[in-house]
């Protein structure tokens, strides 16, 4: 699951909790938008983590100067 994925699970988390009203019987839909929120949260730490472990320090290039004069044999 990538940041888009947990920013998602957030955002519906979000809406379950605390945009909604909805009452289904035998489901608590503030505590599934609560988990969904911890989840996407717990995704995003993971994946920020991993991705600074990525990056890798790239040198600087070498320059290289080649020589494009074109040496002809001697007469």
């Amino acid at each position: 699951m990538g940041l888009g994925g947990c920013i998602i699970l957030i955002a519906v988390g979000a809406i379950l909790t605390f945009a909604t009203d909805w009452d289904m019987q035998g489901v608590n839909l503030d505590l599934v938008g609560v988990i969904l929120m911890i989840v996407g949260l717990i995704g995003v730490t993971t994946f920020s983590g991993i991705a600074r472990r990525r990056r890798v320090v790239v040198p600087p290039p070498t320059t290289v100067i080649e020589d494009d004069r074109r040496r002809e044999p001697p007469f």
